[in-house]
């Protein structure tokens, strides 16, 4: 690992299995003109072989170490971005009407956060390739009727096409993590299948409804909607969050947002 030494708070586990890497670079398939963004790239194992086959890359990268190894190997097609993931404004790297596409070996401990505030730029992006905990993966991959299948499935579904690629076990690693690994693909939806009419009902709603698991939609919804209600959309108030499709959640978020609206109307 060219004697560096990797920081717990970055949550820094590097990928160091050729093979994998390359089995990575296939299912992202870049073509030389696209423009491919690296979250986390750090110490080049996935950046030097996607530079071979792309024009020009862009990495974001906080680790002020990890950035002076990168510059060592004076790439010109390489452009370094010295920031924080979670706060960066990936629309600024947009070129004309040119979509992104993502990539990375997320740190395990902010991944979900990440993920969000890459939805917020959905409309930006083609797809998203990403290294992650085997359980995330399988958490946001996960169908109806599934323990795994939560919040994190029902909002993630909800903006893209989601897709669990392999499976990376803790020896492709140095340090290897404690936990299995995953690659994820991720392409934001073009024609999405079902529209919320107001996307924050939808995630209130959703974090409401899987806020106790084991409790019915009766039970955790009611503040919002009433089991009559619920009924007359023809969904079950006896079911629990995770029985329902991703279409039920709309029906239903869409059904609270037209009740607010008409609220709003009458004051």
């Amino acid at each position: 690992m060219q004697h560096y030494k990797t920081k717990k708070r970055f949550g820094q586990h590097f990928l160091s299995d050729y093979s994998v890497i390359q089995k990575l670079i296939y299912e992202i398939n870049p073509n030389p003109t696209d423009k491919i963004i690296e979250i986390g790239p750090g110490l080049g194992a996935l950046t030097f072989p996607l530079l071979e086959k792309i024009n020009s890359l862009d990495v974001v990268e906080i680790d002020r170490d990890v950035i002076a190894r990168l510059q060592q190997r004076n790439d010109a097609k390489l452009t370094i971005h010295g920031v924080d993931a979670l706060k960066f404004d990936f629309a600024s790297l947009q070129e004309n009407s040119t979509k992104l596409r993502i990539v990375g070996n997320l740190p395990y401990n902010i991944s979900t956060p990440l993920i969000f505030h890459l939805l917020d730029y959905k409309d930006k992006i083609s797809d998203m390739h990403f290294m992650l905990q085997n359980e995330v993966v399988n958490r946001i991959t996960a169908e109806p009727n599934n323990k795994s299948y939560g919040r994190l499935s029902v909002m993630v579904q909800y903006h893209c096409k989601t897709e669990y690629l392999f499976f990376v076990g803790p020896e492709s690693f140095d340090p290897p993590p404690k936990v299995d690994s995953a690659i994820l693909r991720l392409s934001p939806w073009q024609d999405q299948p079902y529209k919320a009419e107001n996307e924050t009902h939808l995630s209130e709603l959703v974090a409401q409804a899987f806020s106790m698991r084991r409790k019915t939609l009766r039970n955790n919804l009611k503040k919002i909607i009433s089991a009559e209600q619920i009924q007359e959309l023809g969904i079950d108030p006896s079911k629990r969050a995770e029985n329902l499709e991703i279409s039920d959640f709309v029906k239903l978020s869409n059904f609270v947002t037209t009740q607010q609206s008409y609220q709003d109307s009458q004051d």
